[in-house]
């Protein structure tokens, strides 16, 4: 799926927003989205901290309209003068949905009850959301991430983790001495721990089973690298820019003694991830 595109609709139609920071449109944010009606719209405060989908990745898991606020520019305001924002920029404003955690104004010092004293229109505040006991939150599906456990991390999210890269020119080893890969350059996301995952690389909007390393070559000359390999398709194209969905991890980064030591892992690599797709096209069937 390519890159979704912002959609275009005037402020003046909204009547309704979702206010948060709305990093990784999870399970807990699609619960906010649900209370917006029909001509709703998602106001996004930007932090710094943003990487499980970056600002212009957003749209593509929501059909309402995202508009995004720069947290330095607004965060002067007291929380009288933020509402007041809104209510200028949205001046048929009547719901505002938030989750219970939601704080604003200066120094965070307004909250629910603030916001349902400032605010003459209908305040939704949604309770927290939890999987198998575990509180949906970005931060929590940060830290899943960052520990390499995939699966609990797009159970949280509610879809498969994705990121962007663009392609480079890699060692040259891959197609060479062991399989071909597709080298990327990936910024602004949050990369899983080091280590070899099963995948599905998206090129062209066509999804493709893969297996990917990202991490150190400690093997080789110990830069660090994001190479995934196409499985059971020989690509030879270059693409100015390629996606990658994580499904599980392998195993960890480490450091083989020898080409053929490595080429021998490479291969039970490709072997385990062809037996998950398989088992997995079985349980879909």
């Amino acid at each position: 799926m390519k890159k979704s595109s912002s959609i275009l609709i005037n402020k003046k139609n909204i009547t309704a927003i979702a206010l948060g920071g709305f990093d990784g449109m999870h399970i807990a944010h699609q619960e906010l989205f649900k209370n917006l009606g029909e001509n709703g719209g998602i106001v996004s405060i930007e932090s710094d901290y943003a990487n499980l989908t970056p600002r212009t990745y957003r749209q593509e898991y929501s059909k309402y309209p995202i508009y995004y606020y720069i947290l330095q520019n607004i965060k002067h305001l007291d929380g009288k003068e933020f509402i007041s924002l809104l209510k200028e920029e949205y001046p048929n404003l009547k719901k505002i949905v938030v989750g219970f955690d939601f704080c604003f104004g200066k120094n965070r010092k307004n909250c629910i009850n603030e916001l349902k004293e400032l605010f003459d229109g209908e305040v939704v505040v949604i309770d927290e959301v939890k999987i198998d006991g575990i509180a949906v939150h970005s931060r929590v599906i940060r830290d899943y991430i960052n520990d390499g456990n995939i699966k609990m991390a797009n159970k949280l999210l509610g879809k498969e983790y994705k990121i962007f890269g663009t392609q480079i020119k890699g060692q040259g080893l891959g197609s060479k001495n062991f399989v071909p890969t597709i080298n990327l350059n990936v910024e602004n996301f949050i990369l899983p721990t080091e280590g070899v995952y099963i995948t599905k690389t998206i090129i062209n909007e066509e999804e493709l089973p893969s297996v990917t390393f990202l991490g150190h070559r400690v093997s080789t000359d110990g830069s660090f690298a994001v190479e995934t390999h196409i499985l059971d398709k020989n690509i030879t194209n270059r693409f100015s820019l390629v996606q990658i969905k994580f499904l599980d991890k392998l195993r960890g980064n480490r450091k083989f003694d020898s080409f053929d030591e490595l080429k021998k892992q490479i291969d039970m690599d490709i072997k385990e991830a062809k037996e998950f797709f398989q088992s997995k096209s079985s349980i879909d069937n």
